[in-house]
Parts: structure tokens; sequence; C-alpha cells
């Protein structure tokens, strides 16, 4: 593994970003897993090899600017485990970006596929960047720099990229075609969330949001609490959380509250969701938007609604402020975004939280279809997508409810200890080589 340090400068922290308990996402992640282990009784040895990522790549990235100076960004990959087949997982470009920060999505890109038997492993990759300081042409110099360096360790048989934060379908089709390129074919199944032009597939741009709306529902449902007339609110307005409040308020849920990294608007009788994606398109931010009353960001997360949806970044649920929650049901659409110390808090306060690793599954699974679709070069049409989709998801809803209850656990402790046992298995199955 190399590594490289990169002279990158952070912006005023926004709104939105990650308070936690004076921990990492990494031991956050890393402590659900001993958890997980103690359930399951299994030997230390195993408990290290699932433990500790399987490939780690940390590259400089050096990027001529447009105004002619050069500039060095450092880049990560971590490919957390293999055993259920290749890795998978997003591309971030964030200021935040740091080696833990990747290590912990990696791992939780492990569970989540397990959970949801999606036959892949985990992986993340990042880049310490800020993608709103860099010109269009920037951004694809960067990622055509960063995919060349990384180009040994990914592929269709070995580590599928798809979008995260800061990166979106543009990217991938920087990334494919640099792949391509020095492949000497092209090769679309080398990522996923690509355009539909190159071979994307229907349906992926908001399967993210379409999986967590699913899972709301069903929460709703399993609290009896009924969709129409529930109230919401979430947090993030970016590629997950736009469309979420969007299905929510479809579905008759009524959304009354949401946030960027700029604040939060709030509306008692519910926002206008497509109004308001009018009004960001046009000024860059929730903030303003007419009708609605501006509140600080931090506050919606502790509004009187019966479903939340944390959908931005990590750790905004935190041991100082999970007391002041006051939603029945917590959906989480980001990754990681309660801390071990809220967890505790908010089971205390009997409030329902479903796990990351289910909630927002929605995005692999159909960058799974997408994968399929591009190794056979045979397109599946919107309402098979949406139907597999939503099929997947209820599957692992209603398995996930019965092992909480036949164990004794909470969602998320119930969600781990499947998907570790399910890697476990694979990895016992196949042996330790030599």
């Amino acid at each position: 593994m190399t590594t490289d340090t990169a002279d990158t400068s952070a912006p005023p922290t926004p709104s939105h970003q990650a308070v936690t308990d004076s921990n990492s996402p990494l031991v956050d992640a890393q402590a659900q897993l001993a958890s997980a282990i103690a359930t399951l009784g299994y030997e230390p040895g195993l408990h290290q090899l699932l433990a500790s990522p399987r490939r780690e790549m940390t590259v400089s990235i050096p990027l001529r600017r447009d105004d002619g100076s050069v500039e060095v960004l450092t880049g990560h990959r971590v490919q957390h485990n293999f055993s259920r087949g290749p890795a998978k997982g997003g591309l971030r470009y964030s200021p935040a970006v740091d080696l833990d920060e990747v290590r912990a999505l990696a791992m939780w890109m492990t569970w989540k596929c397990a959970l949801l038997d999606v036959p892949y492993g985990g992986a993340k990759g990042g880049i310490t960047i800020d993608p709103r300081n860099y010109s269009r042409g920037e951004l694809q110099r960067v990622t055509r720099r960063y995919t060349s360096e990384i180009l040994p360790i990914i592929g269709p048989d070995k580590d599928i990229p798809a979008p995260d934060i800061g990166t979106d379908e543009q990217t991938m089709a920087w990334m494919m075609d640099t792949y391509s390129v020095a492949s000497g074919y092209t090769v679309p199944g080398v990522v996923t969330g690509k355009p539909v032009s190159l071979g994307g597939s229907l349906g992926r741009a908001q399967a993210t949001s379409a999986g967590v709306v699913h899972i709301a529902l069903a929460a709703l449902e399993h609290r009896g609490i009924p969709a129409a007339g529930a109230t919401a609110a979430v947090q993030g307005f970016g590629k997950v959380g736009a469309d979420a409040a969007l299905f929510l308020t479809e579905a008759g849920v009524r959304v009354v509250s949401v946030s960027d990294q700029y604040g939060a608007v709030h509306h008692p009788e519910g926002l206008n969701i497509r109004t308001l994606q009018a009004h960001v398109a046009a000024t860059g931010s929730v903030a303003g938007f007419p009708g609605a009353q501006d509140i600080p960001g931090e506050e919606l997360l502790t509004l009187e609604v019966d479903l939340l949806v944390p959908a931005a970044v990590e750790g905004v649920l935190h041991a100082g402020n999970a007391h002041r929650v006051q939603a029945k049901i917590i959906v989480e659409g980001a990754n990681g975004p309660t801390t071990a110390a809220a967890d505790r808090i908010l089971q205390d306060q009997d409030v329902l939280v479903v796990p990351d690793i289910l909630a927002n599954a929605g995005g692999v699974i159909v960058s799974y279809f997408e994968w399929v679709q591009s190794n056979q070069a045979y397109w599946w049409s919107r309402t098979e997508v949406d139907a597999r989709l939503e099929h997947r998801m209820l599957q692992a809803w209603h398995h996930l409810l019965d092992v909480a209850a036949a164990r004794e656990l909470t969602l998320r402790e119930a969600a781990t200890v499947t998907a570790v046992e399910r890697v476990a298995d694979a990895h016992r199955t196949r042996g330790l080589y030599p």
C-alpha cells in the first residue's frame, strides 16, 4: 500500500456535519462487528479476519488546475471482503474523506451486500476534495487520474465502483471510459450508476431513495401508524433525501421539514416537494423556500414527527442530541448517521431505528441489477427493476424482523448478526488459503 499526503483545505463546516461521541465511524463499525461476533460466539481469529480490510490503496492524485497551477490530492480505495463475490462500493468526493471513514464504509458495504443476499463483498473509495470548488474539467482530470492509479485493483470481476456523495453518473462515465481505454475495449460492467446511454440501469438514480421509502412505509405499518397523514422530516436533500421526500409525499406521508448543508425549512401542513426541488434547482439551497419557515438544520432532527430520515452524512445523531429526538421511527438513509451512544439512548426511548445496511440498500441492489444487465447485454424495463427492488427490500425487512424477535435483538444488531453470519459461512466454506 502506498501512502501520500495532500494539502487540502476544508470549507466552513456545513450544518449537517457529523458530531460524534469522540468516535470515528470506524470505531462504531468495529463495535457493531464485535457485538455480532459475541452473539454468534465466533473465535478471535475469525473476528480478526472479518475486522480487517483485505486490501487498501492510497494514491496521490496530481491535478493541473485551470489556471495552470498544480495541486496534489489524496485518494483511497478500501476492499473489505471478497468472500461472497467481487467488491462493491461507492466513490465519495468530500473534504471530510479520510482512510478510517473509507474503511468503515467498506465494512458496512460488506454487511449490506450480505444482508440483502447480493453476491458482492464490500468496498469504498474516496478523494479528499470539495467538488464545489473545482470546474467540470478539473473534476474530469481528477477522476481519470484516480481511476488510472487504482486500475490494477478494479474491474467487473474485482471491484465495481458506483456514485456516492459528491459523485454522479458523469463521474462513472469518466471512470468507465478510462478503464475501457486502458483495456482496449468497452467494459460497461466496471462501474454502476452510469448513464443509461452507456449501459446504466433504468431506475438506478432513484433506487436508494425508493428503497428507503419501501422500508419506511413498512416500518410505519409495523408500528401501527397509517402512512396517510403520518409526519416525516428528511435530513439531507441530495440524491437520496430529495427523492425520498418526494416518494414519501406520493405515499401520503406529510413531509413537514427538510434540510441541506445550508439550513432547513419547516411547514406543519407539509411541504410541496416538487416545488421545493424547483426552488433548490434555482437557488442552490432549501433555505428561503417561500411559504415555509427557516429553522436551524440541527433542529430538524428533534422535531415531533412520526418518521425521521437522516439522509446526509455519518454521526448526526449522537450522545449530545439523541435524548431530544421525538420521532417514533428512524430510517437511516445515510451511512452511519447514528453513533453507538445514540443507539443506546434511542433504544431506551423506544425509538425504532432501521439500520442503514438495510434502509439504504436500494442503491446496491439496483447496482447489482445493472451489473447483471451489463454483463449480459440485456436490459430490463423500469417496471421489472422497480418490482424486483421492492421484493428484495421487503424480503430482507421481514427476515430481519424474524431474526430480531427470535434472538431478542435490536434491528441493527439483528442486521449485523445476519450479515456477519453469511460472510463467515462463505469464508468457512471456501477455506483459508494456503
